[in-house]
């Protein structure tokens, strides 16, 4: 385990600033939001943008000949070129934008899946994976008769590679899985995977939820066929997300919903469908939301993704210092640094996970307690819930002190 970090690595205390939120008190305590990983916090630039858009140029984009409705497409078609550069995309053609990561796995099961998996083909997931990357290929194989396969892992929560050799077969069509998982931290070795993915025709999803807003994040470098991440999670709006996929795979698919938007040519019979991305964007999308993650972009970047990863990782290693000497604690993940984000889930002994959570807010301390839409994961475990702390670039070493302190109070009270 880990020897004492040192800080600061930036100037955390100023940053914490851009976000009004951090700056109240919870029950008469400062706010220590350790909740990241569900939802991080907005920073002002991005909150303005948001007002900005409704307040000076509201109107439906790709459409309008006239003023507002051509400022809100070049905002909106902006941010998707943004989002391309953030994660090294070739082009914004193969972007999507989606409400969220779910909404962008379901976009795939849905169109890709329907039009290429098949009875007594195999989907291969991990058991790590949140339920959004469980679900929709739950119903892709009830529909068709496909069926899932799951890479197990070890004592430390990470992968079990040798078992790919028996599960990646010539029926496996697709590997989807995390790039960190929301619960253990646990960073997957992705690259290697979709290599191995590859060598058997299988394409590869990954869900980058957790990892596209604290790691430097390339398509190219992952060498997957499919990116899927959320824009609440890396300091942007709710109701926003994008799906990344290579183009050739993706203008062969067919729409996922029907309607506005999509379309070349409307019949009474039969209607031809858009080129990619708008063949995917059925309707009037989240304009404002799209427009404010692409300002998103814009302020990670302006701090920097590997400043942001170091930062955690070295509040990762202060916060598990001072955790690990708290008496009954079992900490959920691997022992190894490098294979894990500033995601720490953990069990007390003797105490609820939602007891757990209860007595931390009254100290001003916001965790997530419960299976965190993970349950065949906590299965394994063999707990049916924890107590989860997520650092963000927002956190400083104090919040990791405040942590332990709360913890002790947490062990005296139910003593």
């Amino acid at each position: 385990m880990p020897a004492t970090a040192t800080f600061p690595i930036f100037d955390a205390l100023s940053l914490r600033r851009e976000f009004p939120i951090l700056n109240q008190q919870i029950n008469g305590k400062p706010l220590a939001f350790l909740d990241s990983a569900a939802s991080s916090q907005k920073p002002r630039r991005v909150i303005d943008c948001l007002e900005d858009y409704y307040r000076r140029y509201n109107a439906n984009v790709h459409r309008g000949i006239y003023k507002l409705s051509e400022e809100a497409t070049f905002a909106y078609e902006r941010a998707r070129g943004k989002v391309a550069k953030f994660i090294g995309a070739a082009s914004p053609r193969e972007v999507i934008f989606t409400r969220n990561t779910t909404e962008a796995i379901n976009l795939v099961a849905n169109a890709w899946g329907g039009a290429n998996i098949r009875a007594g083909d195999r989907i291969l997931l991990t058991v790590m994976e949140h339920h959004s990357n469980i679900v929709p290929w739950q119903m892709l194989a009830q529909r068709t008769g496909a069926k899932l396969d799951y890479i197990g892992i070890d004592g430390q929560g990470r992968l079990v590679l040798d078992d790919l050799d028996r599960l990646l077969t010539e029926r496996t069509k697709i590997v989807a899985l995390t790039h960190q998982s929301n619960v253990l931290g646990t960073i997957n070795p992705v690259r290697l995977i979709a290599e191995r993915a590859h060598a058997c025709g299988a394409l590869v999803l990954l869900d980058a939820a957790q990892s596209v807003p604290h790691m430097a994040v390339n398509v190219a470098e992952l060498d997957a066929d499919f990116l899927a991440f959320s824009g609440h999670k890396m300091c942007g709006p709710t109701g926003i997300g994008a799906l990344w996929g290579r183009r050739n795979i993706l203008e062969a698919m067919p729409p996922f919903l029907g309607g506005g938007s999509m379309i070349n040519l409307v019949e009474l019979e039969q209607s031809t469908y858009a080129d990619v991305p708008s063949r995917f964007e059925a309707g009037t999308p989240a304009i404002g939301e799209a427009i404010a993650l692409g300002e998103t972009v814009d302020f990670l970047n302006s701090v920097g993704m590997e400043t942001i990863y170091h930062h955690e990782h070295e509040l990762l290693c202060y916060a598990l210092d001072r955790l690990l000497v708290v008496p009954g604690l079992i900490i959920h993940g691997p022992n190894t640094l490098e294979e894990r984000g500033a995601t720490i889930a953990f069990s007390l002994e003797g105490v609820h996970p939602h007891d757990v959570a209860a007595v931390l807010d009254s100290e001003g301390i916001a965790v997530r307690a419960g299976h965190h839409c993970a349950q065949p994961l906590h299965r394994i475990l063999d707990v049916p819930a924890t107590t989860r702390a997520s650092f963000y670039l927002y956190n400083i070493p104090e919040e990791a002190d405040r942590l332990a302190v709360g913890l002790e109070k947490v062990r005296k009270l139910f003593a």
